[in-house]
């Protein structure tokens, strides 16, 4: 098939170059973008008298019949025709040919798929990805709403550190989302720029209207540099990155999950629904979709090291290496879309055991620096009280006993300042209540009203 661009060469393209070449296979996933694109594009040429109305108005009608035959799928995509915008063209051309063959004037395959790029990722940013955040955090916002006096232990190091509560700890999760969902939108004002009419790099000598495309794009802003707007892919590298961050999110929360629900932990148990069953052992329940999650968070970074090599080389302005932004991109999309749905799915499904998150929240000197901070409040200074403590643990391990269970008399070897009132201080209700500095696990409530305020607020059409 002769190619729209071959007018100077006087070989056909080998077979081997065509396959190597196409980019078809993935980026026919652009194509409404595509021809939303050029429809903005055929209308601006009309404004601007490059070409007529009744021209536009052919080539309206064929990229509308266009539409409705992928749609219906009965379009017949070519790889000899390499992409998704050359397949469009030549489509067009045979419904309309003279009016066909003058939609391409003044743009050019490089500004045509950073258009598409842009809307898409614009879509995917504002009507997906932050959606399914959002509704992600409504249901962990309503767990911890239910679980604002379920105890749990703390950790650091993986060692038992301190009690709070499993609503002190999802929320935690709440607002790492809230600063990934913070990310896309951030970084949706570096994607909403138009880069059409750059053309192949160097704009056009035609009396052509940008922001009439912008206009008609709700685009906020217009590229100011024909070359940049052509070998940009920041917005790509951005898009990814951000998605990077969420999912190495996701993969912590899953790597609870996988550890809360063995039997060493005994913290939850998931549904049937949402594990699978080994092969060979008939007693397992597995925390695939956990393991998976923390699985595919590879997968994104590898998409981010990908397109960071791809991009880290390369002069100004566009090279067909960029072609390799796409394949990535589509897959980070789809991963993180399908992840977020299956972890909002699940977590509806897990139950949680309270009894053996208070009674493991209560072991392992979990208290001891409640009784520091008793004595800091009986005027001792901080780091005396701190030794003080942990001259008593290690009485207490020496004795195999808890600190609740040594008598005043014991406690008074240690310190004068110790009093009976010790005792209503060493227990993990105590402990949860007590901490009510901002932020703290003494005042879950009221970070549920702050978050929920945050995560409520629209993100409003600009």
């Amino acid at each position: 098939m002769s190619k729209l661009w071959s007018g100077r060469f006087t070989e056909e393209t080998a077979e081997s170059v065509e396959a190597f070449t196409e980019s078809i296979s993935f980026d026919h996933e652009l194509w409404l973008y595509d021809i939303r694109g050029s429809v903005a594009h055929a209308k601006m040429l009309a404004e601007q008298g490059i070409i007529t109305e009744e021209e536009a108005s052919k080539i309206f009608a064929g990229l509308g019949e266009i539409k409705n035959e992928i749609e219906s799928k009965e379009f017949e995509f070519d790889s000899a025709l390499e992409d998704i915008h050359m397949n469009m063209e030549a489509a067009l051309i045979k419904k309309s040919p003279e009016a066909g063959k003058k939609l391409h004037t003044a743009r050019s395959r490089n500004d045509q798929v950073s258009l598409d790029l842009r809307l898409l990722l614009r879509g995917i940013t504002k009507r997906r990805i932050t959606v399914q955040i959002v509704k992600f955090q409504k249901t962990l916002i309503e767990i911890a709403a239910n679980n604002i006096n379920t105890i749990m232990p703390g950790y650091t190091h993986m060692q038992r550190a301190q009690p709070v509560t499993l609503a002190h700890h999802l929320l935690a999760y709440v607002e790492m989302f809230e600063r990934d969902k913070e990310r896309y939108k951030d970084a949706y004002k570096r994607i909403d720029t138009l880069p059409l009419g750059a053309c192949a790099l160097a704009g056009t000598t035609l009396n052509i209207n940008r922001e009439s495309v912008a206009k008609q794009l709700k685009f906020k802003r217009t590229s100011s540099n024909s070359i940049d707007a052509v070998s940009d892919r920041d917005f790509v590298i951005e898009f990814i990155s951000n998605s990077s961050i969420l999912m190495m999110h996701m993969s912590r929360m899953a790597e609870e999950l996988v550890l809360w629900s063995t039997k060493e932990f005994s913290f939850i148990e998931i549904s049937d629904a949402y594990t699978t069953g080994s092969s060979i052992m008939p007693q397992k329940k597995n925390p695939d979709v956990a393991e998976l999650i923390r699985g595919k968070t590879g997968r994104v970074y590898g998409a981010l090291v990908s397109i960071l090599t791809t991009m880290k080389a390369l002069p100004l302005a566009y090279n067909r290496d960029m072609q390799e932004d796409k394949e990535p991109l589509f897959d980070v999309i789809d991963t993180i879309t399908n992840v977020l749905h299956v972890i909002n799915e699940m977590f509806k499904h897990i139950k949680f055991n309270k009894e053996r998150m208070r009674k493991t929240a209560a072991e392992g000197f979990s208290l001891a620096t409640d009784l520091a901070e008793y004595l800091v409040t009986k005027k001792m200074p901080f780091r005396e009280a701190h030794e003080v403590t942990g001259n008593i643990v290690k009485y207490c391990v020496d004795k195999s006993m808890d600190l609740h269970e040594l008598t005043i008399e014991e406690f008074k070897r240690f310190s004068d300042l110790i009093d009976n009132d010790i005792y209503s201080r060493l227990t993990v209700e105590a402990s949860v209540k007590g901490r009510k500095s901002y932020g703290g696990t003494g005042e879950v409530e009221e970070q549920i009203k702050r978050i929920r305020e945050k995560v409520d607020k629209n993100w409003t059409e600009e």
